[in-house]
């Protein structure tokens, strides 16, 4: 018997939307146990491997971050490493922070702010935000509040609704058939 070819393999769709939305945005992803997430500079971001993730993360919410950390940090750090952040010693706490908020304010107008938060330690900031995330009076707000800006009027705006769109579609059908314990039953009909 002739071993069968295979000329296809399955791709997870909201790998695919993400990781096209990063090539449109000029950031080639690789994966890597070596990092959780980091960018070049120049042309590569890299995200650690799914075993390297926790349960509550995927591909495309680590794009999604990264997609917000380059926003938040603005055109002028598009070539530096890591966006010009240092996660080492807290002095860009307030910029994460920022990032934070961000993402919850895009991912929200779809429904995914839950769907789409962050993990780690940064999770209790991001529950603790207002039913508003550019609401309040940390000084994270103007940061984020110049970003949203740029993220709704930039040259990146389009992209990134396209592909906040395209999720949006994807965990709205499959939520009837989510289980309770799956992330997508934190999806937001109507939003």
């Amino acid at each position: 018997m002739n071993p069968r070819q295979i000329t296809k393999i399955y791709q997870d769709p909201l790998d695919l939307i993400w990781t096209s939305t990063a090539n449109q945005l000029g950031m080639n992803l690789e994966r890597s146990s070596e990092v959780f997430a980091a960018w070049d500079g120049n042309d590569t971001l890299t995200i650690g491997s799914s075993d390297d993730l926790d349960p509550d993360d995927c591909l495309a919410q680590m794009i999604f971050h990264e997609i917000c950390h380059a926003i938040v940090q603005g055109p002028d750090c598009l070539n530096l490493e890591n966006w010009g952040l240092e996660n080492i010693d807290g002095s860009d706490d307030i910029r994460e922070m920022a990032c934070i908020r961000l993402q919850a304010a895009l991912a929200q107008q779809y429904g995914l702010r839950e769907f789409f938060a962050v993990t780690t330690d940064w999770r209790s900031y991001h529950d603790a935000l207002p039913q508003d995330p550019l609401a309040g009076n940390d000084d994270a707000l103007p940061i984020a509040l110049k970003a949203y800006d740029r993220a709704l009027k930039g040259p990146w705006s389009k992209t990134i609704a396209a592909a906040l769109k395209a999720t949006q579609t994807i965990v709205a059908t499959a939520y009837p058939f989510s289980n309770e314990d799956s992330l997508i039953k934190s999806f937001v009909q109507g939003a």
